[in-house]
């Protein structure tokens, strides 16, 4: 049996300007935010910008626009063990727990803060709430991400999770399927399974063992980054909106 660790491959993730340099964002709202907490406020429009960008295209945003994202690809990938990512971090039971876990600490804590609204020092104490919640996974992400796979924290990041509802009501509501775009495959016989797709996923999916009837590939935790399509050694790979076969 092959050890998975040795299994996946480094390979560049960073095909914009965007997924090269936002992560400088996150070091600006999770440090320079301990001495001016206003910018910890910019966390609330990173956060509409998701949910928004979900509901039409799913978890698009984590792959290429998220600044942690960029962070974990751009700066701590280089030094990663790259290795798997354990299957319990994955688990239903991680994701849902831990989101439970943070939402009850947020929303407690911003009931708080609402307690000093219309005050001087209101908007420091909110801004300072969302810069030290990117501080923790400024701290806590990147330890993952060194010491297993740089993409271990979105496993149950509950801002992907809330992606992932935002895209489950877009879906049923029939907006995404106007709008998202899916990792398509132009012919399937022409696949050479060589897995090479699967071995520099960020999110360690298997795209050519996953493709639908109708050549796409369905998994909600595709991020949309395009890095298989950049390295499918037959070139038969696209991002391209949903089949309507």
């Amino acid at each position: 049996m092959k050890n998975l660790n040795n299994y996946y491959i480094k390979t560049n993730r960073s095909f914009s300007f965007i997924r090269k340099f936002a992560w400088i964002l996150t070091v600006l709202v999770a440090i320079g935010g301990q001495w001016e907490p206003k910018l910890g406020l910019i966390v609330i429009f990173i956060m509409a910008g998701l949910t928004i960008t979900a509901f039409f295209n799913g978890r698009y945003w984590c792959g290429n626009f998220c600044p942690h994202g960029s962070l974990f690809d751009k700066v701590i990938l280089p030094i990663s063990k790259n290795k798997k990512i354990p299957n319990f971090l994955k688990s239903k039971f991680m994701i849902i727990g831990f989101l439970i876990f943070f939402m009850a600490n947020f929303i407690r804590r911003i009931l708080k803060i609402f307690q000093a609204w219309g005050t001087y020092d209101f908007l420091d104490k909110l801004g300072y709430l969302f810069s030290n919640t990117y501080l923790m996974v400024l701290i806590v992400g990147g330890i993952l991400a060194i010491f297993i796979n740089v993409r271990t924290w979105c496993q149950f990041c509950p801002m992907g999770t809330i992606q992932k509802l935002s895209y489950k009501l877009g879906k049923a509501l029939g907006f995404a399927k106007k709008t998202e775009k899916k990792i398509t495959i132009s012919n399937q016989e022409k696949c050479y399974k060589c897995g090479k797709c699967a071995r520099v996923c960020p999110f360690q999916l298997m795209p050519y063992m996953e493709f639908s009837h109708n050549n796409q590939l369905n998994n909600i935790d595709c991020i949309k980054c395009s890095t298989c399509v950049v390295n499918c050694p037959a070139g038969i790979l696209s991002l391209e909106k949903m089949s309507r076969s």
